[in-house]
C-alpha cells in the first residue's frame, strides 16, 4: 500500500476494485465503513455483488477481465472535461501527451461495449473520484489474477497521478495483501528477479554486495516464477522442489498440470505445519512452527514491519521456519547460517536492505514501524511519495486493453469466477479444521444466477456438472442473483472440490501472476 490503513477512514472517495473487503479483509473493511459513515463516496467495480454492494454510491458489475478499458475511459472523461490535477502532473509527471493520446478513443460508450456496463455510470464515477479531495484506490487480485494483470494495476496508478490522489493523505493506490505476510516475503527476498528489498538479482553492484555479505557466488539471471518451475518440473527439467507453507496442487490453476509436476519428481520436500493435499504426495514432509509458537517479525500490506512474539513452545520435533532452513543448509555446507536467534537474522537484513536500515528489534516495539525506515533516529513512513517519487517524476504507462487469455464459445458458454469466503483462509489448512467454522460452510457449491438456473434446468441445491478445457467437477448448485447472467462463482478453499482443476494457467508476462479470475466452463445438471 501506498497508504496506511488507518487513512481510510479520512478519504472522501474509496474506489474499489476486485476486492471483497468486509469478507476477505475486514479490519481494512472497518476502515472503509467509518470513511462511509463520515459522508465519504464509495465506487465499487465487482462482477459479483458484494456485502459492500448496498453502500455504494455506485456499483458497475463489470465483465471479469475488462478492467483496463472502463479506467481507461475514466480517464479520458476525467482529461476531455478537465478534471484532472494540471499542476500535480506538470510538476510530478511525464509522459501525459503519449497517455491523453492513447485515450482518444476510449469513450465511456467504447468501454460499455466491452465491460458490459452502462456508460452514464463509467462518467459518473469518473466525475465523482475526480472531484473528491482525497480519494483512494483499494484493489486486490481480482484485479491481478489476470493476463492483464500488470496493465490493470499500472491503469489505476494512471488514475492516481491524474487526479494527484498520491503522495498525500487518505490517497494512493492501495493493494490489500492475500496473507498475512506476504508482503514481508516479497521485501526479504521471495521473488525469483529481486534479492531483498528489491535490490535486482541483474545489477551488478547489488549482486556483489550481496555476495561479499553471504560469502557466495551468485547467479544474475532471475529464477523461475512459481508456473514457470511446475512447467520445467512437468518437463523433467527440475528434479527436486522445496516447498514451504504452500499448498499448490489446491491452490494453483490447471491442478492436474500441477499433480503431474510435482509427481515428476525425484525428491520433494514440503515443510509446513499442518498436513495438506501437497504433504500428501511429498517425499520429507517437515514439520514447522506456527505463528503463535515462533518469534520473528511479520510485514503487513500497510509494510508495518511487526514483533512476533512466542506464546508457546512448538509441539514434537516442530521448529521455526529459520531454524529448518539454517540446519539444512549447515547440512550442504553452505557458509553464513551459522543463526542461533531470529534477531540475528533481522540485523542481517537491515544491514543490507536500504528500506529496512533504521529498524532493530528494540525499536519496532508493540506498534512496529512501517517502512522505508532508513536511519536509527526515522519514525518510518505512512505514506509514500510525497513531495517526489522514488524514480522522480511519475511516468504514465499506456496501457490498452487486451481481453482475457479465454473466452466463452458455444462449448463453454459461462465465465467461471473463483474467490474466498468469510468463514475459510485461502486452501483451508488451517480454517477447515475448525468445527464451528466448517458448521457455517462445510463444503464447495457453485453460484448461478436464476436466469441460467431456468435456461439450464437446474435447481437450488442440486448436484450440477462444472466442466472447463481441463477437467470438471460436481458442486451443489447455490441459485442467486449475487451473480450476473452468463458468470458463476465457486470458491477454492475445499480440497473434495478442488476449484482449480477447471482454471488457466495462461499468466501474465510480465508478473507471471495466472489468470484465476477468468474461466470459460459449461453448466449441466448431474
Amino acid at each position: 500500500m501506498t497508504n496506511s490503513v488507518g487513512e481510510l477512514a479520512d478519504a472522501e472517495c474509496i474506489l474499489i476494485c476486485g476486492s471483497n473487503t468486509t469478507e476477505q479483509h475486514p479490519i481494512i473493511a472497518g476502515k472503509i465503513l467509518d470513511a462511509l459513515r463520515k459522508g465519504a463516496h464509495l465506487i465499487l467495480f465487482d462482477p459479483r455483488r458484494i456485502q459492500l454492494t448496498p453502500y455504494a454510491d455506485m456499483h458497475l458489475a463489470h465483465r471479469p477481465g475488462t478492467d483496463v478499458a472502463y479506467i481507461n475511459a475514466m480517464m479520458k472523461v476525467i482529461i476531455d472535461e478537465g478534471l484532472y490535477d494540471r499542476e500535480f502532473v506538470e510538476s510530478r509527471t511525464e509522459g501525459f501527451n503519449a497517455l491523453r493520446e492513447s485515450l482518444a478513443d476510449c469513450t465511456p460508450e467504447w468501454a460499455s461495449e466491452i465491460a458490459g456496463i452502462p456508460a452514464a455510470g463509467i462518467a459518473d464515477a469518473a466525475r465523482l473520484f475526480a472531484g473528491a479531495g482525497a480519494a483512494s484506490i483499494v484493489y486486490c487480485m481480482g484485479i491481478t489474477q489476470h493476463v492483464t494483470g500488470t496493465d490493470n494495476v499500472m491503469a489505476l496508478a494512471n488514475l492516481a497521478m491524474l487526479t494527484g490522489n498520491v503522495g498525500r493523505l487518505s490517497t494512493g493506490v492501495n493493494p490489500l495483501r492475500g496473507q498475512n505476510n506476504v508482503q514481508g516475503a516479497c521485501d526479504l527476498g521471495g521473488l525469483p528477479n529481486v534479492f531483498p528489498g528489491y535490490q535486482k538479482v541483474a545489477d551488478e553492484e547489488s549482486a556483489r554486495k550481496f555476495e561479499e555479505a553471504w560469502g557466495a557466488d551468485l547467479s544474475r539471471n532471475p529464477g523461475l516464477t512459481l508456473l514457470e518451475m511446475m512447467d520445467a518440473a512437468a518437463a523433467g527439467d527440475i528434479k527436486f522442489m522445496y516447498i514451504l507453507g504452500e499448498n499448490p496442487l489446491l491452490s494453483d490453476p490447471n491442478s492436474h498440470h500441477v499433480r503431474e509436476a510435482l509427481s515428476g519428481l525425484d525428491f520433494l520436500v514440503v515443510q509446513d505445519i499442518m498436513d495438506t493435499d501437497t504433504t500428501q504426495v511429498a517425499t520429507v514432509v517437515l514439520p514447522g512452527a506456527c505463528w503463535a509458537e515462533k518469534e520473528g517479525t511479520f510485514t503487513n500490506t500497510e509494510r508495518r514491519v511487526q514483533r512476533l512474539r512466542k506464546a508457546v513452545e512448538p509441539p514434537g520435533e516442530a521448529l521455526a521456519d529459520w531454524e529448518i532452513i539454517c540446519r539444512i543448509a549447515r547440512e550442504m555446507g553452505a557458509p553464513g547460517f551459522e543463526f542461533t536467534l531470529p534477531e540475528q537474522v533481522f540485523d542481517e537484513l537491515a544491514s543490507l536492505t536500504p528500506s529496512y536500515a533504521g529498524m532493530s528489534y528494540g525499536r519496532l516495539g508493540t506498534s512496529g514501524l512501517q517502512w522505508p525506515c532508513p536511519t536509527p533516529d526515522d519514525e518510518g513512513t505512512g505514506f509514500l511519495h510525497q513531495g517526489e517519487f522514488a524514480r522522480g517524476k511519475g511516468s504514465f504507462q499506456v496501457t490498452e486493453y487486451r481481453p482475457p487469455d479465454e473466452v466463452t464459445d458455444g462449448e463453454y458458454p459461462l465465465v467461471m469466477i473463483t474467490g474466498r469466503v468469510a468463514f475459510h483462509y485461502h486452501t483451508g489448512t488451517m480454517t477447515r479444521t475448525s468445527p464451528s467454522l466448517e458448521r457455517e460452510m462445510g463444503s464447495a457449491f457453485v453460484e448461478v444466477n436464476p436466469d441460467d438456473a431456468i435456461s439450464l434446468e437446474i435447481t437450488a441445491g442440486s448436484p450440477v456438472k462444472v466442466t472447463s478445457r481441463r477437467g470438471e467437477l460436481v458442486l451443489d448448485a447455490l441459485v442467486t442473483d449475487r451473480v450476473k447472467p452468463g458468470e458463476v462463482f465457486i470458491p477454492f478453499h475445499f480440497s473434495e472440490s478442488p476449484v482449480n482443476v477447471l482454471t488457466n494457467d495462461a499468466f501474465d508476462p510480465v508478473s507471471r501472476i495466472p489468470e484465476l479470475k477468468v474461466c470459460a466452463v459449461r453448466l449441466e445438471p448431474a
